[in-house]
Protein backbone atom coordinates (compact mmCIF):
# COMPACT_ATOMS: atom_id res chain seq x y z
CA UNK A 1 0.00 0.00 0.00
CA UNK A 2 0.90 3.35 -0.55
CA UNK A 3 1.17 4.55 3.05
CA UNK A 4 3.38 1.53 3.94
CA UNK A 5 6.90 0.67 3.75
CA UNK A 6 9.44 -2.19 4.62
CA UNK A 7 7.84 -5.65 6.29
CA UNK A 8 4.90 -6.28 8.66
CA UNK A 9 5.42 -8.99 11.33
CA UNK A 10 6.87 -7.86 14.97
CA UNK A 11 8.52 -5.05 16.66
CA UNK A 12 10.71 -5.55 19.50
CA UNK A 13 10.07 -2.98 22.36
CA UNK A 14 12.52 -1.73 25.05
CA UNK A 15 11.12 -2.80 28.56
CA UNK A 16 12.33 -1.82 31.60
CA UNK A 17 16.12 -2.64 30.77
CA UNK A 18 15.19 -5.80 28.16
CA UNK A 19 13.81 -6.46 24.33
CA UNK A 20 10.52 -8.17 24.34
CA UNK A 21 8.89 -9.07 20.91
CA UNK A 22 5.47 -7.83 20.52
CA UNK A 23 3.27 -9.20 17.33
CA UNK A 24 2.37 -6.36 14.96
CA UNK A 25 -0.35 -7.33 12.65
CA UNK A 26 -0.80 -10.86 13.50
CA UNK A 27 1.85 -12.19 11.11
CA UNK A 28 -0.01 -11.47 7.91
CA UNK A 29 0.80 -12.26 5.01
CA UNK A 30 4.79 -10.46 3.53
CA UNK A 31 3.26 -7.28 2.47
CA UNK A 32 0.77 -6.76 3.68
CA UNK A 33 -0.88 -4.44 6.76
CA UNK A 34 -1.53 -5.51 10.60
CA UNK A 35 -5.18 -5.68 12.22
CA UNK A 36 -6.24 -3.90 15.52
CA UNK A 37 -8.63 -2.08 16.73
CA UNK A 38 -10.97 0.44 15.07
CA UNK A 39 -10.68 4.02 17.08
CA UNK A 40 -14.06 4.83 18.84
CA UNK A 41 -16.26 7.22 16.66
CA UNK A 42 -18.30 9.66 18.87
CA UNK A 43 -21.63 9.60 17.21
CA UNK A 44 -22.08 5.80 17.08
CA UNK A 45 -20.62 5.56 20.47
CA UNK A 46 -23.97 7.15 21.59
CA UNK A 47 -26.12 4.82 19.60
CA UNK A 48 -24.39 1.70 20.56
CA UNK A 49 -24.69 -0.94 23.37
CA UNK A 50 -21.27 -1.44 25.04
CA UNK A 51 -20.97 -5.50 24.19
CA UNK A 52 -23.09 -5.74 21.18
CA UNK A 53 -23.09 -9.58 20.06
CA UNK A 54 -22.71 -11.63 17.15
CA UNK A 55 -19.79 -12.71 14.48
CA UNK A 56 -19.83 -11.53 10.78
CA UNK A 57 -18.11 -15.06 9.97
CA UNK A 58 -18.99 -18.87 10.42
CA UNK A 59 -21.51 -17.97 12.95
CA UNK A 60 -25.19 -16.90 13.59
CA UNK A 61 -25.57 -13.56 15.23
CA UNK A 62 -27.13 -13.78 18.78
CA UNK A 63 -27.75 -11.27 21.56
CA UNK A 64 -27.92 -8.13 19.29
CA UNK A 65 -30.91 -5.99 20.11
CA UNK A 66 -30.75 -4.39 16.77
CA UNK A 67 -31.10 -7.22 15.00
CA UNK A 68 -27.69 -5.78 12.64
CA UNK A 69 -28.54 -8.24 9.72
CA UNK A 70 -32.57 -7.37 9.43
CA UNK A 71 -33.04 -7.12 5.50
CA UNK A 72 -30.15 -8.25 4.83
CA UNK A 73 -30.74 -11.37 2.30
CA UNK A 74 -28.66 -14.65 3.28
CA UNK A 75 -26.62 -14.37 -0.63
CA UNK A 76 -25.89 -10.66 0.12
CA UNK A 77 -24.62 -11.74 4.28
CA UNK A 78 -22.97 -14.75 2.95
CA UNK A 79 -20.76 -11.91 0.73
CA UNK A 80 -20.13 -9.85 3.88
CA UNK A 81 -18.43 -13.06 5.29
CA UNK A 82 -16.28 -13.85 2.41
CA UNK A 83 -15.07 -10.52 2.03
CA UNK A 84 -14.20 -10.36 5.43
CA UNK A 85 -12.52 -13.73 5.04
CA UNK A 86 -10.82 -12.23 2.03
CA UNK A 87 -9.52 -9.03 3.57
CA UNK A 88 -8.01 -11.30 6.24
CA UNK A 89 -6.32 -14.00 4.71
CA UNK A 90 -4.69 -11.38 1.96
CA UNK A 91 -4.16 -8.46 3.80
CA UNK A 92 -4.46 -9.72 7.44
CA UNK A 93 -6.95 -7.35 9.07
CA UNK A 94 -9.27 -9.21 11.24
CA UNK A 95 -12.66 -7.35 11.15
CA UNK A 96 -14.24 -10.81 11.43
CA UNK A 97 -15.08 -10.41 15.19
CA UNK A 98 -15.88 -6.65 14.98
CA UNK A 99 -19.98 -5.60 16.24
CA UNK A 100 -22.14 -6.33 12.98
CA UNK A 101 -24.29 -3.47 12.82
CA UNK A 102 -21.21 -1.25 12.80
CA UNK A 103 -19.46 -3.09 9.87
CA UNK A 104 -22.78 -3.19 8.34
CA UNK A 105 -22.96 0.60 8.05
CA UNK A 106 -19.23 1.24 6.70
CA UNK A 107 -18.99 -1.55 4.08
CA UNK A 108 -22.58 -0.13 3.02
CA UNK A 109 -20.92 3.54 3.05
CA UNK A 110 -17.36 1.77 0.85
CA UNK A 111 -20.13 0.31 -1.77
CA UNK A 112 -21.78 3.69 -2.23
CA UNK A 113 -17.96 5.77 -2.51
CA UNK A 114 -16.79 2.64 -5.01
CA UNK A 115 -20.53 2.78 -7.16
CA UNK A 116 -20.27 -0.71 -6.29
CA UNK A 117 -23.77 -2.72 -6.34
CA UNK A 118 -22.52 -6.06 -4.50
CA UNK A 119 -19.93 -6.89 -1.77
CA UNK A 120 -18.28 -9.54 -3.80
CA UNK A 121 -17.66 -6.84 -6.13
CA UNK A 122 -15.71 -4.96 -3.15
CA UNK A 123 -13.98 -7.73 -2.52
CA UNK A 124 -12.89 -8.05 -6.02
CA UNK A 125 -11.56 -4.78 -6.31
CA UNK A 126 -10.38 -4.72 -2.86
CA UNK A 127 -8.04 -7.72 -3.46
CA UNK A 128 -6.34 -6.20 -6.65
CA UNK A 129 -6.60 -2.63 -6.03
CA UNK A 130 -4.13 -1.49 -2.80
CA UNK A 131 -5.77 1.81 -3.04
CA UNK A 132 -9.25 0.88 -2.68
CA UNK A 133 -7.91 -1.19 0.42
CA UNK A 134 -6.33 1.59 1.64
CA UNK A 135 -9.76 3.43 1.90
CA UNK A 136 -11.95 0.53 2.80
CA UNK A 137 -9.54 0.30 6.02
CA UNK A 138 -9.96 4.17 6.67
CA UNK A 139 -13.37 3.89 6.66
CA UNK A 140 -12.99 0.86 9.06
CA UNK A 141 -10.62 2.73 11.42
CA UNK A 142 -12.46 6.70 11.43
CA UNK A 143 -10.03 8.72 13.94
CA UNK A 144 -12.16 10.49 16.33
CA UNK A 145 -10.55 11.74 19.33
CA UNK A 146 -9.48 14.86 21.43
CA UNK A 147 -7.14 16.38 23.79
CA UNK A 148 -8.78 15.89 27.73
CA UNK A 149 -12.22 14.51 25.97
CA UNK A 150 -14.01 14.21 28.35
CA UNK A 151 -12.58 16.16 30.99
CA UNK A 152 -13.85 14.63 34.29
CA UNK A 153 -12.09 11.66 33.25
CA UNK A 154 -8.48 13.16 33.10
CA UNK A 155 -9.28 15.07 36.56
CA UNK A 156 -10.35 11.77 37.78
CA UNK A 157 -6.95 10.26 36.83
CA UNK A 158 -5.04 13.60 38.38
CA UNK A 159 -6.64 12.70 41.46
CA UNK A 160 -7.33 9.49 41.93
CA UNK A 161 -4.26 7.69 40.26
CA UNK A 162 -1.59 10.07 40.07
CA UNK A 163 -0.99 9.76 43.75
CA UNK A 164 -0.41 5.83 43.27
CA UNK A 165 1.46 6.40 40.39
CA UNK A 166 4.02 8.95 42.61
CA UNK A 167 4.71 5.86 44.72
CA UNK A 168 6.36 3.52 41.58
CA UNK A 169 9.81 3.92 40.67
CA UNK A 170 9.05 4.20 36.89
CA UNK A 171 5.64 4.39 35.26
CA UNK A 172 4.57 2.43 31.78
CA UNK A 173 1.78 3.22 30.25
CA UNK A 174 -0.09 1.60 27.53
CA UNK A 175 -2.67 3.41 24.81
CA UNK A 176 -4.34 0.67 22.89
CA UNK A 177 -6.09 2.02 19.93
CA UNK A 178 -4.53 5.50 20.27
CA UNK A 179 -6.11 7.00 17.20
CA UNK A 180 -4.37 10.18 15.68
CA UNK A 181 -2.53 10.24 18.92
CA UNK A 182 -4.47 13.30 21.13
CA UNK A 183 -5.08 11.26 23.78
CA UNK A 184 -1.32 10.04 24.32
CA UNK A 185 -0.43 13.94 23.93
CA UNK A 186 -2.83 14.98 26.81
CA UNK A 187 -1.47 11.98 29.07
CA UNK A 188 1.99 13.59 28.57
CA UNK A 189 1.47 16.82 29.42
CA UNK A 190 -0.57 15.41 32.89
CA UNK A 191 2.21 13.60 33.80
CA UNK A 192 4.54 16.50 33.13
CA UNK A 193 2.45 19.13 35.23
CA UNK A 194 2.44 15.86 37.85
CA UNK A 195 6.56 15.89 37.61
CA UNK A 196 5.99 12.19 36.55
CA UNK A 197 6.96 12.32 32.71
CA UNK A 198 10.78 12.03 33.27
CA UNK A 199 10.42 8.57 35.05
CA UNK A 200 7.13 7.31 32.72
CA UNK A 201 7.38 5.57 29.29
CA UNK A 202 4.20 5.47 27.29
CA UNK A 203 3.32 3.19 24.12
CA UNK A 204 0.81 4.16 21.62
CA UNK A 205 -0.79 1.32 19.71
CA UNK A 206 -3.62 1.58 16.60
CA UNK A 207 -3.62 -0.79 13.77
CA UNK A 208 -3.95 2.34 11.16
CA UNK A 209 -0.30 3.50 10.07
CA UNK A 210 -2.21 6.94 8.20
CA UNK A 211 -3.13 7.71 11.67
CA UNK A 212 0.18 6.81 14.22
CA UNK A 213 2.11 8.89 11.85
CA UNK A 214 -0.06 11.91 12.50
CA UNK A 215 0.31 10.51 15.71
CA UNK A 216 4.37 10.75 15.97
CA UNK A 217 4.06 14.50 13.89
CA UNK A 218 2.77 16.22 17.00
CA UNK A 219 1.23 18.46 14.47
CA UNK A 220 -2.55 19.11 14.92
CA UNK A 221 -5.44 21.82 13.01
CA UNK A 222 -5.43 25.02 15.12
CA UNK A 223 -8.67 25.09 14.97
CA UNK A 224 -9.67 22.79 17.25
CA UNK A 225 -6.65 24.35 20.28
CA UNK A 226 -9.43 26.49 21.86
CA UNK A 227 -11.69 23.02 22.38
CA UNK A 228 -8.48 21.65 23.75
CA UNK A 229 -7.88 24.36 25.59
CA UNK A 230 -11.23 24.91 27.31
CA UNK A 231 -10.84 20.46 28.32
CA UNK A 232 -7.73 21.45 29.18
CA UNK A 233 -9.00 23.54 31.60
CA UNK A 234 -11.57 21.97 32.99
CA UNK A 235 -9.45 18.28 33.48
CA UNK A 236 -7.28 20.61 36.04
CA UNK A 237 -4.45 21.87 34.01
CA UNK A 238 -2.26 23.80 36.01
CA UNK A 239 -0.24 25.65 33.06
CA UNK A 240 -1.17 28.13 30.03
CA UNK A 241 -2.21 24.92 27.36
CA UNK A 242 -0.44 27.51 24.72
CA UNK A 243 2.92 26.96 26.61
CA UNK A 244 2.74 22.92 24.77
CA UNK A 245 2.75 24.15 21.26
CA UNK A 246 4.06 26.65 18.23
CA UNK A 247 0.96 27.66 16.52
CA UNK A 248 2.34 27.83 12.42
CA UNK A 249 0.32 28.47 9.26
CA UNK A 250 -2.91 26.82 10.83
CA UNK A 251 -1.48 24.17 12.46
CA UNK A 252 -0.57 23.47 16.14
CA UNK A 253 3.15 21.42 16.64
CA UNK A 254 3.32 20.03 19.83
CA UNK A 255 6.33 20.30 21.12
CA UNK A 256 9.45 17.54 20.74
CA UNK A 257 9.55 16.61 24.67
CA UNK A 258 6.39 15.62 25.08
CA UNK A 259 7.17 12.62 22.33
CA UNK A 260 10.52 12.07 24.34
CA UNK A 261 8.90 9.20 26.10
CA UNK A 262 6.69 7.87 23.53
CA UNK A 263 6.79 4.86 21.40
CA UNK A 264 4.11 4.44 18.88
CA UNK A 265 3.94 1.59 17.16
CA UNK A 266 0.95 -1.11 15.33
CA UNK A 267 -0.44 -3.51 17.45
CA UNK A 268 -3.58 -5.68 16.68
CA UNK A 269 -5.80 -6.21 20.47
CA UNK A 270 -7.78 -9.45 17.56
CA UNK A 271 -4.83 -11.53 17.38
CA UNK A 272 -1.64 -9.97 19.02
CA UNK A 273 -0.10 -11.24 22.39
CA UNK A 274 0.74 -9.13 25.77
CA UNK A 275 4.28 -7.78 24.74
CA UNK A 276 5.02 -5.74 28.80
CA UNK A 277 3.33 -4.79 31.85
CA UNK A 278 1.99 -1.73 32.58
CA UNK A 279 0.95 0.30 35.50
CA UNK A 280 -1.77 2.31 33.20
CA UNK A 281 -3.73 1.02 30.66
CA UNK A 282 -5.89 3.19 28.41
CA UNK A 283 -8.41 2.02 25.85
CA UNK A 284 -11.27 4.66 25.73
CA UNK A 285 -14.13 3.58 23.28
CA UNK A 286 -13.05 0.92 21.59
CA UNK A 287 -14.66 -2.64 22.65
CA UNK A 288 -17.90 -1.15 21.75
CA UNK A 289 -16.85 -2.51 18.31
CA UNK A 290 -16.26 -5.68 19.28
CA UNK A 291 -18.37 -8.91 19.72
CA UNK A 292 -18.90 -10.61 22.89
CA UNK A 293 -15.82 -12.54 22.01
CA UNK A 294 -13.57 -10.53 20.65
CA UNK A 295 -14.21 -7.97 23.72
CA UNK A 296 -13.41 -11.36 26.15
CA UNK A 297 -10.47 -12.01 24.91
CA UNK A 298 -9.19 -8.52 24.76
CA UNK A 299 -9.74 -7.73 28.36
CA UNK A 300 -7.76 -10.93 29.29
CA UNK A 301 -5.28 -9.64 27.22
CA UNK A 302 -5.04 -6.20 29.42
CA UNK A 303 -5.41 -8.27 32.75
CA UNK A 304 -2.65 -10.38 31.56
CA UNK A 305 -0.61 -6.77 30.60
CA UNK A 306 -1.00 -4.98 33.84
CA UNK A 307 0.88 -4.74 36.90
CA UNK A 308 -0.13 -5.75 39.91
CA UNK A 309 -2.44 -3.11 41.42
CA UNK A 310 -2.49 -1.69 38.12
CA UNK A 311 -5.46 0.70 36.33
CA UNK A 312 -7.44 -0.05 33.35
CA UNK A 313 -9.25 2.90 32.03
CA UNK A 314 -12.29 2.70 29.33
CA UNK A 315 -14.74 4.65 27.66
CA UNK A 316 -18.04 5.50 29.86
CA UNK A 317 -20.09 3.18 27.24
CA UNK A 318 -17.70 0.58 28.55
CA UNK A 319 -17.86 -1.78 31.61
CA UNK A 320 -16.30 -4.51 33.09
CA UNK A 321 -19.93 -5.88 34.42
CA UNK A 322 -20.46 -9.39 33.27
CA UNK A 323 -17.16 -9.78 32.00
CA UNK A 324 -14.86 -12.79 32.18
CA UNK A 325 -12.43 -10.32 34.19
CA UNK A 326 -15.03 -8.62 36.15
CA UNK A 327 -13.49 -10.45 39.50
CA UNK A 328 -9.96 -9.34 38.80
CA UNK A 329 -10.98 -5.52 39.08
CA UNK A 330 -12.41 -3.17 42.05
CA UNK A 331 -13.97 -0.06 40.42
CA UNK A 332 -12.03 3.46 41.77
CA UNK A 333 -14.40 5.81 39.89
CA UNK A 334 -17.63 4.06 38.80
CA UNK A 335 -18.16 7.29 36.61
CA UNK A 336 -15.46 7.44 35.00
CA UNK A 337 -14.84 3.54 34.42
CA UNK A 338 -11.55 3.23 36.02
CA UNK A 339 -10.80 0.25 37.54
CA UNK A 340 -7.87 -0.77 39.99
CA UNK A 341 -6.53 -4.44 39.43
CA UNK A 342 -6.99 -6.20 42.65
CA UNK A 343 -6.02 -10.01 41.84
CA UNK A 344 -3.83 -12.10 39.72
CA UNK A 345 -4.90 -13.08 36.18
CA UNK A 346 -5.27 -16.57 35.39
CA UNK A 347 -2.05 -18.09 33.55
CA UNK A 348 -1.97 -16.65 29.71
CA UNK A 349 -2.85 -19.11 27.40
CA UNK A 350 -1.82 -17.45 24.72
CA UNK A 351 -5.33 -15.20 23.68
CA UNK A 352 -5.45 -16.92 20.10
CA UNK A 353 -2.49 -15.32 18.70
CA UNK A 354 0.87 -17.63 17.37
CA UNK A 355 3.96 -15.52 17.51
CA UNK A 356 5.87 -15.52 14.45
CA UNK A 357 9.23 -14.93 13.77
CA UNK A 358 10.42 -11.21 13.82
CA UNK A 359 10.66 -9.28 10.71
CA UNK A 360 10.92 -5.74 11.62
CA UNK A 361 11.87 -3.30 14.75
CA UNK A 362 10.58 -0.45 16.10
CA UNK A 363 13.28 2.48 17.24
CA UNK A 364 12.08 5.18 19.66
CA UNK A 365 9.13 6.86 17.96
CA UNK A 366 10.01 5.42 14.78
CA UNK A 367 9.18 2.59 12.76
CA UNK A 368 10.85 0.48 9.92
Amino acid sequence: MSSRSGTYGRVVLPAAGEEREVSLAGAPPEGGPPAGPVAAEQQEAASMEPDGAGRISRTVVTGEETAPFAGVSPLERLEMELLLEAIFRHYGYDFRQYAPSSLRRRLNKRLEAEGLSTFSALQDRVLHDAAAMEALLRDMSVNVTGMFRDPTFFRALREKVVPMLRTYPSVRVWHAGCASGEEVYAMAILLEEEGLYERSRLYATDMNAEALERARSGIFPIARMREYTTNYQQAGGTRSFSEYYTASYGAALFHARLRENVLFAQHNLATDTSFSEFNVILCRNVLIYFDRNLKARTLRLFGDSLSPSGFLCLGRRESLRFTNVEGEFEELDAKERIYRRSSLPRPSQGHGGQAAPPRGEAGKGTRR
